[in-house]
């Protein structure tokens, strides 16, 4: 399954607030989630829109998701925190959490199009590892910078997580340590996710 490129609103309408997804908001009237049908939701369900939930914040394809979920599940601890901190530690999701881009997806675009540097080197992979004490800037080059300092204008993350630090006036932004899963700025239950996908396999 692709990428979803369709309707934000539409998603947002179904699953509540997703602020990787886009930061406009449904029109006055038109921002109440659709009801289910029926009365009460199936257990399937719930487990279902919760991992929708995460995909479509962070922007990941069904097989991405899936893969994130097999590593988690390797590691020491909790499979649903280090799920987390495996998405959350991504360089589409620093940038954006930095308020160097607007959303996930536009934090990919700057990714793709060669404008942002990792420890001085360009990096266009929007899924790319980041690790404490990793340097994230701009290109030195002016396009690069405005498109920066444009969503720093526009961004509305009044608070920058305590796991990173924004040099604004650098265009600089650093990894200070692996975030705290109570930092995730997702009304989630991450186990309902690893449930989902422990009942598919």
């Amino acid at each position: 399954m692709s990428r979803y490129r369709g309707p934000r609103f539409k998603k947002i309408r179904r699953l509540g607030a997703l602020p990787g997804l886009t930061n406009k908001r449904p029109k006055a009237g038109s921002d109440l989630r659709n009801q289910p049908r029926s009365g009460k939701k199936s257990q399937y369900r719930i487990r279902l829109e919760e991992k929708q939930k995460l995909r479509f914040h962070y922007g990941l394809t069904e097989r991405q998701l899936l893969k994130y979920v097999h590593i988690a599940g390797k590691a020491k601890g909790s499979t649903g925190q280090v799920l987390l901190q495996l998405l959350e530690m991504r360089l589409d999701n620093i940038l954006f959490r930095l308020g160097m881009a607007s959303t996930i997806p536009a934090a990919r675009q700057l990714v793709n199009h060669r404008h942002i540097l990792v420890n001085e080197r360009i990096v266009d992979i929007p899924s790319y590892r980041c690790k404490p004490r990793d340097i994230i800037m701009a290109k030195d080059e002016q396009k690069s910078k405005t498109l920066v300092q444009n969503s720093l204008n526009s961004s509305p993350q009044a608070e920058v997580p305590n796991h990173l630090t924004l040099h604004p006036v650098q265009y600089k932004g650093l990894v200070n340590q692996i975030i705290d899963s109570k930092w995730v700025g997702l009304k989630i239950n991450e186990l309902l996710v690893v449930e989902y996908y422990s009942r598919q396999t």
